[in-house]
């Protein structure tokens, strides 16, 4: 082993915990990955241990690792407040706790002065009615737990609409937030690591269809300074308040005010795709710099303008892609299915024009 080489253990195996190892083992990073299936994305990559009704599984990853790490928010607050007993797990437990409930996320982002929407928590009908009075319609009614890609929420238009939402969402702790008029959604991603070094992404613009994130534009067109900066000072307090290492994303929305959050996400993230030829150093390889204590990379982009086109569902006519210069085609070895994530498209571009035209020529890989 070289002497920055440690051993990263991934709770979960798919895509992100594959490009998360695509980007280590440049450095020397050795990987292995805890999951439930030898088809996932990452299984041929590193290690596997699969879940089960044996902790032994676990144990062995545990006892493998350096420093472990998590591909989604949804994971067990518990198994990792454990793991962190004996060994270091970034994002840290807090990050999770928080990020994983989106009442306690609105919570903390009221308290550290960063604009949200209006929000009520509730548990029972009667509950739900009185936070419909209070915050008005329309609404977006959302589980506080779980939930992504417009999975576990419903727009509330009228009040004839709110007992059929609470029954579909399964009668469950839910969360109504205020609508939010906004002109387009945003994001940034965050790097943050022990030493306290923080590096910021520019803006980025994203474009949703039916809840699934479909293509990100980056940097996002006509961003004044003070509007990144704002963004940057929101995940400043975010970072520090949390003590996150790692990567963290903000969703965000544009308004005539100023950006209004969203949701956040303690893991690297979707829309920072584009990172992996587009900016100097991608979002994968500053997580894993950060989760292994090295120094941070350069977030500046490679060129004027990115774009990443998510591949849903099929797979589509993927050969054409490879005969476009400046595109790169990322494939994550996943079955075709309604709905799931399957891979992306990152293009490069020297102004919006050679980005409108080759967006064009993926009109086969974009909603209609």
């Amino acid at each position: 082993m070289t002497p920055i080489s440690k051993k990263v253990g991934v709770l979960g195996a798919g895509q992100l915990g594959r490009m998360l190892a695509l980007a280590g083992y440049p450095l020397a990073q050795k990987f292995a990955f805890y999951g439930v299936s030898e088809d996932e994305p990452s299984a041929l990559l590193g290690h596997m241990h699969m879940h089960s009704d044996e902790a032994d599984n676990l144990k062995q990853l545990v006892d493998f690792a350096d420093v472990i790490t998590y591909e989604s928010e949804n994971t067990d607050v518990e198994m990792v407040r454990e793991i962190a007993k004996t060994t270091p797990v970034y994002p840290g437990e807090k990050s999770l706790y928080v990020s994983q409930h989106r009442g306690r996320e609105k919570n903390l982002l009221t308290d550290l002065g960063i604009p949200c929407a209006p929000f009520e928590v509730v548990d029972s009908l009667e509950s739900l009615h009185n936070a419909v009075q209070k915050i008005g319609l329309p609404a977006v009614l959302k589980t506080t737990t779980e939930g992504y890609d417009g999975k576990g929420q419903a727009v509330l238009k009228s009040e004839d609409q709110v007992e059929k939402a609470w029954q579909q969402l399964g009668e469950r702790e839910l969360i109504l937030e205020g609508f939010v008029d906004f002109a387009r959604e945003l994001s940034i991603i965050a790097v943050r690591n022990a030493h306290n070094e923080h590096v910021y992404y520019p803006l980025m613009q994203n474009v949703h269809h039916e809840g699934i994130l479909r293509y990100t534009i980056a940097p996002a067109r006509q961003i004044s300074e003070d509007v990144q900066k704002q963004a940057e000072e929101y995940m400043h307090k975010l970072l520090d308040e949390l003590d996150h290492v790692g990567v963290l994303t903000l969703e965000l929305f544009e308004t005539e005010d100023g950006l209004v959050a969203n949701e956040m996400a303690p893991r690297v993230h979707n829309s920072g795709h584009w990172t992996i030829e587009g900016a100097e150093t991608s979002q994968f390889e500053n997580h894993v710099r950060a989760i292994c204590g090295l120094p941070l990379g350069s977030t500046q982009p490679k060129q004027p303008l990115a774009a990443m086109v998510n591949i849903i569902g099929e797979t589509g006519p993927v050969e054409e892609v490879l005969k476009m210069p400046k595109a790169h085609l990322h494939l994550y070895d996943k079955a075709e299915r309604t709905g799931r994530k399957l891979g992306h498209i990152n293009l490069m571009a020297e102004n919006e024009d050679e980005l409108y035209q080759m967006m064009q020529q993926l009109s086969a890989f974009l909603p209609q």
